[in-house]
């Protein structure tokens, strides 16, 4: 049983939130996968190395949802610090 109902809280939206973000941008990069210039179908047929196995590389177009998910968490992480360290809560 807690105490302070306030950590309860934040506890609940430092969880939640993030985690409804995540499922937003996956589901939005399910339908926009990569961002697109003039190059990109020739960056996605273009092979650069073969690898045994008959593995090809190709310098594909790096998807948007890595990027707003990687940006996302490193944001969260700093904003999760700066929160803590301001609101002064004991970990």
């Amino acid at each position: 049983m807690r105490f302070y109902t306030l950590l309860n809280f934040q506890h609940v939206i430092l969880y939640l939130i993030p985690s409804l973000i995540f499922i937003l941008i996956f589901g939005l990069a399910l339908g926009y996968s990569h961002f697109y210039g003039n190059d990109s179908e020739k960056r996605k047929e273009r092979i650069h190395n073969r690898y045994p196995g008959d593995i090809e590389e190709r310098e594909a177009p790096f998807p948007l949802s890595l990027i707003l998910i990687i940006a996302g968490t490193i944001l969260w992480a700093f904003l999760y610090i700066i929160g803590t360290g301001l609101l002064g809560v004991k970990i």
